[in-house]
Parts: C-alpha cells; structure tokens; sequence
C-alpha cells in the first residue's frame, strides 16, 4: 500500500498515473480538493481511497495501517509563494510534516517528500543541494520547506528519507494552480485570449527585460526520476530536481508562439512591489549530487518538452494527463 499526500495535485496525480501505469492501484490520496477543478487530476486514475488531508493523521494514528504501508509519498503543501499566513504555512507544511515523518520512522516506513528550490532563495549562496545553513529563502513557503529539510538532516533522517528539491515544474494536470501554474501555461492562456505575452521587467542591471532564468523541468522527467528514487533499494537523501540548464523567459515564450503558429509579441511590464524582494531573477539545480547516485538522467529539452505539452494536451480536447 501507498500513501500519497497531494496526490490530487499537479506532481502527485501524475505519480498517481505512473504508479497505475507499473501496476499499483492500492493508493491512499490524502488532499483537498477545493472549489476548483483539481478534481479532475483524478479522473481514470486507480486508488483506494481519498481523505481529506486534514482528517487523515488522526485516522492514520488511530488505524492499524501501518503493517500494510509500503511507503509514504509526502508531496501534499500549500505551495502558494504569495501566501502571507505565516501561522497557516508552518502548521500546514512543517509541523504536518513532522508528524507524518515521525510515523514513518516509528513503523520503518520508506518515506519520500517535496522540498523546493524556494529554499535557495536569492541564490547568493549558490544552489548547490550540499548547503543547507546558509540558505535564506525569500517567502515563507521556501521557509517552511527549509525548516523541514533541517529538521530531517539534524534527526539524521536524510540518511534513511530522501527529499526532492523541485525546481520550475511544468506540463498537464498543473491547471488548478492558478498564479502558481507555470509561465508555459500562462503563456498559452495569454496568446489564445489577447495574442501576446506579458512578462515582467527586469529588476536588475544583470538581466535585459526576459532574460531572466529558471531551470525549467517536464513532469513526464520529474516522475522517471520519482519513480527510480522510489525504486532503488536504500536510496536516501535531499536532491536537487532540475535539469542544471537555466533558460530565460523569453527563450521559453517565444517557443509556446512558435508551436501555436503565431507571431511572437511580448509586452514587458513592472513587476509588482509585494513580489520584487523576493523575485528570484535566476535558478539553475546543481544536479552533481544526484549524477553521483546512479540514477538514469535523461532530460528534454525545454522546446522539445513545450512541443508534447501544447500539442498533446493543451491543444487537445482532453488536457489531462
């Protein structure tokens, strides 16, 4: 039996579709749905159960579940960068982390979890997943996850849990998010209703308007890469997920035109003040780490990727993955 938080979510219903994929169909989804359409992340998938995220670590403690668990998948957050309840963020994504974490270790449950290259903040000091004490994340989404992989690598657990430390995912089921869904998939929305982009202005003499960058990274590669962690015998540890190649904003814009067949118009505009301190102008993972553990590594590239997005999901009638 697998447990997957968040497994209504973007990351998590696309495991969820892997996980059937290899045969696995006794899954219990803890999430919150909401009033939107993440519901539909969950349609033809296989899994026993879904609870409500709040209601599941009082029946999890109270049940004799744990001799069936094989493993415990924890990418359920709030992932929202903007959200302000600072009080919300801790209880939702450290303390219920913990609580959940500590499970795992009590009944020597494998236990796989989503940190955030939030966590690296400005990125002064580097995004190298072999500093952890120097990182000062720039929002408290990125400082909760933060606090969660010190709390794991003081208790040890980094060398029994393995942490993921998600750069800029994109690609199908991401659709629910909102603000927080990718710029591939804002792209799209922005030229199929106003036939333009609208990109932020640079903030900084480092950057002309667009070039700024992020290590952008298809879902379809999070999860070959997901699936081998959860598949190789002792893996453990926090890990970068990235590609470990920066592209700018205006490389990855003027590929969804290309694909849509329209001719490239992009409107810079300032970036909004309760989002310029904690702007990350440039990502890029520091894969060193991972390259070392034996894993199959084979990434697309951003064009190649933003191809199979548009022309089999967003350009379909079915978008879901």
């Amino acid at each position: 039996m697998v447990i997957l938080t968040g497994g209504a979510g973007f990351i998590g219903s696309c495991l969820l579709k892997k996980l059937n994929d290899e045969g696995i169909k006794d899954i219990f989804i803890v999430d919150n749905l909401g009033n939107g359409e993440k519901w539909k992340n969950l349609i033809g998938k296989k899994f026993i159960e879904f609870i409500h995220k709040d209601e599941f670590l009082p029946m999890l403690i109270e049940s004799n579940l744990s001799e069936n668990i094989d493993a415990i998948i924890h990418l359920g957050a709030c992932s929202t960068t903007t959200e302000t309840d600072a009080n919300y963020i801790i209880e939702n994504n450290l303390n219920y982390s913990i609580k959940l974490a500590n499970y795992a270790i009590e009944h020597d449950i494998k236990f796989l979890y989503a940190s955030s290259a939030a966590t690296y903040g400005d990125g002064k000091n580097g995004y190298s997943d072999k500093e952890f004490y120097n990182l000062k994340p720039l929002n408290i989404y990125g400082f909760s996850k933060h606090l969660f992989d010190l709390w794991v690598i003081d208790n040890g657990y980094d060398e029994i849990f393995t942490g993921v430390k998600f750069f800029n995912v994109f690609g199908p089921n991401e659709y629910h998010k909102g603000e927080m869904a990718s710029m591939i998939y804002k792209s799209y929305l922005q030229i199929k209703n106003l036939g333009k982009v609208r990109l932020f202005k640079s903030n900084s003499a480092e950057f002309k308007d667009g070039e700024q960058k992020r290590d952008f990274i298809y879902i379809k590669d999070v999860i070959d890469v997901l699936w081998q962690m959860l598949n190789t015998e002792n893996f453990a540890g926090i890990y970068n997920l990235g590609t470990g190649k920066a592209r700018s904003w205006n490389d990855l814009v003027k590929s969804v035109f290309n694909v849509m067949g329209i001719d490239i118009n992009i409107e810079y505009i300032d970036i909004p003040e309760n989002l310029t301190k904690q702007y990350q102008n440039f990502t890029e993972a520091d894969m060193t780490k991972l390259k070392t553990t034996g894993l199959k590594l084979n990434f697309s590239e951003l064009e190649d990727t933003i191809h199979d997005y548009l022309n089999n999901y967003l350009l379909t009638d079915w978008q879901y993955y």
